[in-house]
C-alpha cells in the first residue's frame, strides 16, 4: 500500500512540474511572440513583418539583434529566389515583341543581384556584429560604424529594389509586368521591414 502510494505520489508530483514547465514554456512562448509582434509595429508593414518572422521566435528570443539578423536573412532568401527567377526569365520570357519589357526586365534583375550583394553584406556585418557582442570586446564606436554600414546597405538595396518596380513604369501592360512587379513588390516590402528592425536595433545601442 505504502509503495503504490509512493508511485500515485511520484506520478502527480511529475505531471505537476510537467505541466508547470509546460506552461512556463508557453508563456515564454507567447511573450517570444509578443515581442515580434510589438517590434513590427515599428515597420511599414507589420501583419507581413510578424508573418514572416513569429516562426523564428524561439530563435529570437526577444533580443533585437537576433531580431534584426533573422529578419535580413529573411530579405536575403527572398531576393536571392526571385534574382535566380528574374534571370530565367530574362532567358524564357515572352515580351510579345515589347523591346520596353525586355530591357526593363534585364534591369530589374540587374538591380536585384546587386541588392542580394547588398543584403548578403549587410547579412555577413550582422553576424559579425553578433559574434562581438558575446566577448570580443567591441565598443560603442565600433558597433555604431558597423551598424551604419548595414543601414547603408539594406538603404541601398530598398533603392535598387525599388528601381526594379520604377523600371516598368513606362511599359504596356503585360503578363512580364505584372508577375515581376508582383515579385518585387513582397521583396520591397521584407527588406523595408528588415532595414526598420535595423534601424531599431542601432538606436537601442551596443548588444
Amino acid at each position: 500500500m505504502t509503495t503504490q502510494c509512493s508511485h500515485s505520489f511520484l506520478l502527480l508530483s511529475i505531471l505537476f512540474f510537467a505541466t508547470t514547465f509546460s506552461n512556463l514554456r508557453s508563456t515564454t512562448a507567447d511573450d517570444d511572440a509578443e515581442f515580434i509582434r510589438s517590434s513590427c509595429n515599428a515597420t511599414l508593414y507589420p501583419d507581413i513583418c510578424y508573418t514572416s518572422l513569429s516562426r523564428y521566435a524561439n530563435a529570437v528570443q526577444q533580443n533585437p539583434g537576433q531580431l534584426a539578423r533573422i529578419a535580413i536573412a529573411v530579405s536575403f532568401s527572398k531576393v536571392h529566389r526571385t534574382a535566380s527567377y528574374l534571370s530565367n526569365l530574362t532567358r524564357e520570357a515572352d515580351y510579345s515583341g515589347s523591346s520596353r519589357a525586355a530591357l526593363a526586365l534585364h534591369d530589374c534583375f540587374s538591380n536585384l543581384d546587386d541588392a542580394v550583394d547588398e543584403i548578403r553584406g549587410s547579412l555577413k556585418q550582422m553576424r559579425q556584429i553578433g559574434a562581438a557582442g558575446t566577448g570580443a570586446g567591441a565598443g560603442a564606436d565600433s558597433f555604431l560604424f558597423q551598424m551604419s554600414n548595414v543601414q547603408t546597405w539594406m538603404s541601398a538595396a530598398l533603392t535598387d529594389e525599388e528601381t526594379c518596380t520604377d523600371g516598368f513604369q513606362d511599359v504596356e501592360d503585360c503578363p512580364v509586368k505584372a508577375d515581376v512587379q508582383n515579385r518585387v513588390s513582397k521583396v520591397k516590402k521584407l527588406t523595408s521591414n528588415a532595414l526598420a528592425l535595423v534601424n531599431g536595433y542601432a538606436q537601442k545601442g551596443m548588444p
